[in-house]
């Protein structure tokens, strides 16, 4: 793993807060002072397929935070990428490896969810965290072996490790489990058949950043962090991107983000939740001490930064963006997939990539991707209107992509609804201010 670390500025005796962000192939741990300024950075890569990774990946970043900053820290939360999850057992090792965020079950696993969920319930996706858990107890080889398990989203695991206790979540990584964040409870199917498998310990469903726990003694001792550290509950990557990109101004519904990253991800702000299988659409309780209670209604796309990579560099993203000409329409008509299946908005597990026609010039291929992405953005933000969300009245980008100035202008020429610079890209400054803060 390589390690990066930003020390900015610090002063003694004051309360810091730290946000960590586990995303698809990185890990970034933010420290901000109580007027939301950041005073440090730390980076380090990790393999989300590899649990083991995730903890050395943990301890890293925070031990790579200044000294001064860790003793004082007065809270962490932790985001992760949303449905990747881990079975473990009464004591929290894993007993799979992990399934991630699109890993996709069977058709035969769909088939049996309809016979547990209602009908276009959100959680009916090849890729929900449910859909995961009952392909893990369909396995004969490894289920009978366990008289009681846990799921574990990665964002609970990680906060497990720093708190040490088992089978606490939140209501933003727990939804695609099947909670239910208007009613603040497991639905009356999702506990029948918990009852039915009764080797499943459904976890504990908390806010994103309540206070869940007092960093452990062991740990606070080899982090050099202070022994009453509050650890909070977790919430998902894209989440915390949301809240990175608005900062921390009052929000106002309309309010939309795109996080580019290796996957596209599109969230409105939203007076009014909006839930549809058909589309992969869900929606998140977004909780405000001013405006009450709100949902970012949105989806997950496949399609984004993992596929660009698959064919050029970062250097030559950047040499090859610059030779675009963002005013001229591509007439490449792509649906860019790192492989088969899509989530948003196209919810198909079998959707194949179109990456052909592929021209011999890397700059009209690069233009053709890029475009096309954007217009699979505004194909998404079309259908959230549609289906009822509140009008989009701006949008920020969060994210690697965010960057890129040529895809920003493309996206514009097809979003064309107002766009805003981001007070933050990462995610982890959005996990940071939920320590800081609960909204």
């Amino acid at each position: 793993m390589t390690r990066s670390v930003t020390p900015i500025r610090y002063k003694e005796f004051m309360n810091y807060f730290v946000g960590i962000d586990f995303g698809t192939s990185g890990v970034r741990a933010i420290a901000i002072n109580m007027d939301g300024e950041i005073v440090a950075i730390s980076r380090t890569e990790y393999d989300i397929r590899d649990y083991e990774t995730w903890q050395a990946a943990l301890y890293e970043v925070i031990a790579s935070l200044p000294k001064e900053i860790r003793q004082t820290t007065k809270k962490i939360v932790i985001d992760g990428t949303s449905a990747t999850v881990l079975i473990c057992d009464l004591e929290g090792k894993a007993i799979a490896p992990p399934m991630i965020y699109s890993d996709a079950c069977s058709q035969e696993v769909l088939e049996h969810m309809k016979k547990i969920v209602p009908p276009q319930h959100s959680v009916c996706s090849a890729t929900s965290s449910l859909a995961k858990l009952v392909l893990f107890l369909e396995n004969e080889g490894l289920q009978p072996l366990f008289s009681s398990l846990y799921l574990l989203h990665q964002a609970d695991w990680l906060g497990y490790l720093l708190h040490g206790k088992l089978g606490l979540s939140d209501y933003h990584n727990a939804l695609k489990l099947g909670y239910d964040p208007m009613l603040l409870n497991y639905p009356n199917w999702l506990k029948d058949w918990a009852l039915r498998n009764p080797a499943v310990i459904l976890p504990e469903v908390f806010a994103p950043s309540k206070t869940v726990g007092i960093i452990q003694e062991e740990i606070a001792s080899k982090l050099n962090l202070s022994l009453d550290c509050e650890i909070g509950a977790g919430t998902t990557d894209s989440n915390a991107a949301f809240l990175a990109s608005i900062g921390t101004m009052k929000p106002e519904i309309g309010t939309a983000v795109t996080s580019l990253g290796s996957t596209m991800v599109l969230k409105v702000l939203s007076d009014r939740p909006i839930n549809d299988a058909r589309y992969g659409i869900y929606s998140h309780r977004f909780e405000h001490r001013e405006l009450g209670c709100l949902w970012l209604v949105g989806g997950a796309s496949n399609v984004g930064g993992a596929v660009l990579r698959q064919f050029f560099t970062d250097q030559q993203l950047q040499e090859l963006s610059d030779r675009i000409d963002p005013n001229i329409s591509s007439s490449l008509d792509y649906y860019p997939l790192p492989k088969k299946g899509d989530r948003f908005p196209i919810n198909d597990p079998n959707l194949a990539p179109r990456l052909k026609p592929r021209p011999d010039d890397p700059v009209e291929f690069l233009h053709g991707l890029l475009e096309s992405m954007a217009r699979i953005e505004a194909q998404g933000y079309k259908l959230l209107q549609e289906l009822g969300s509140s009008p989009i009245q701006q949008i920020y980008t969060a994210g690697g992509g965010a960057k890129n100035q040529i895809w920003a202008k493309i996206r514009d020429r097809y979003l064309q609804i107002p766009m805003q610079q981001a007070i933050q890209t990462e995610a982890a400054y959005g996990a940071a201010l939920l320590a800081k803060i609960s909204l």
